[in-house]
């Protein structure tokens, strides 16, 4: 073929993370990048309780459905231990690519969710669930695992969510860098300090789970570096608006997306919620599209209301052309409503 031909220069690989190792041996005097990697697979906010360090591979094969069928929601832990059998999860592609220096790069499939390739799972999964934002542009958790290893910025990220049932078991996960350790605490009592060790990417405490307050803080020379924290959430009682942009041009092109929370009386995200939510524009803008990022929802993108995942929705905001205010309003049953204003110019 054209690779052992010798014609090319610059090799690519898709996937085969395990022969990545033995390039050089394999095509003297060529260099390789990878072209197409990982296929790793998760939906934003959902975690299966079972070690986080439990691989699975899913489906058994392309043409062959998940052993057992899955998750009855058609939902795919986020933990990064699932991945397609001729993939690999995030960590075991992205501990490949620093473990040799001969490999240039590395191509991941994929950056963001997409529509279509509803792998692992068929019908009514109607979009994939191999990125690492989802198809509304919501982070998962792996999003801070690359942020970690591959930026200079002061990264803790700390998952999963804090809502679960007495008896429970928790593998609980921290992302960072810049830091010589973590310290995880549970309701003020420390659960010890945790740092990584040889090729690992991330640091686990199992936790026993007790409603409250699990807050994380990496530390480097005895001083604190950054906290992070989850919380026990209550009911949804309200929702929360955060647009990326409350200013944007009066071209009748430029979009503001504004990302909905549920939350709790508190304001603590509800990690479960999945109500309905309805929005309305008046002013100089119109929705664009809406969406909560859910591979399985058949809900139109262009209507004016759509169901949560996992606490979250979005909706999108386009100008109309003419200057002047817009006013976003979200409304749900049986919830207080938000309102964001942003401003065409």
């Amino acid at each position: 073929n054209l690779i052992q031909s010798g014609a090319f220069d610059l090799i690519g690989y898709n996937y085969n993370h395990r022969k990545w190792g033995s390039f050089l041996k394999d095509h003297p005097g060529k260099k390789l990048i990878v072209t197409e990697s990982t296929s790793a697979l998760q939906t934003r906010g959902s975690y299966d309780l079972l070690p986080v360090d439990s691989i699975r591979r899913w489906p058994e094969a392309w043409d062959k459905p998940i052993p057992g069928g899955g998750n009855k929601d058609l939902s795919v832990s986020a933990y990064d231990h699932v991945s397609t059998p001729w993939g690999s999860t995030h960590e075991e592609s992205v501990k490949e690519l620093k473990k040799w220096p001969h490999v240039s790069g590395m191509y991941i499939w994929t950056g963001f969710d997409y529509l279509g390739e509803p792998t692992p799972y068929p019908w009514p999964a109607r979009s994939s669930y191999f990125g690492i934002i989802d198809l509304a542009g919501f982070p998962k958790d792996v999003y801070y695992l690359y942020q970690s290893e591959f930026t200079s910025k002061p990264v803790l990220h700390l998952y999963p969510h804090w809502n679960w049932k007495t008896g429970d078991t928790v593998d609980v996960v921290s992302y960072y860098n810049n830091a010589d350790a973590v310290e995880l605490f549970l309701n003020g009592k420390s659960l010890g300090s945790k740092a990584k060790k040889g090729d690992k990417l991330h640091i686990k405490w199992r936790v026993p789970f007790a409603p409250g307050e699990l807050k994380a803080v990496s530390k480097k020379g005895g001083k604190t570096v950054m906290t992070k924290s989850v919380k026990t959430a209550g009911a949804p009682h309200r929702l929360l608006l955060k647009a990326d942009r409350k200013a944007i041009k009066a071209d009748g092109e430029d979009l503001s997306f504004v990302a909905v929370e549920i939350v709790d009386k508190d304001g603590v995200l509800v990690p479960r919620a999945d109500n309905l939510i309805r929005f309305s524009i008046s002013g100089n803008g119109s929705i664009a599209g809406v969406d909560s990022g859910s591979p399985v929802s058949l809900e139109s993108f262009k209507g004016n209301s759509h169901t949560a995942l996992n606490g979250k929705a979005l909706c999108i905001v386009q100008t109309n052309g003419k200057k002047g205010g817009i006013t976003v309003t979200a409304s749900a049953e049986g919830l207080q409503s938000a309102t964001v204003q942003i401003v065409a110019q």
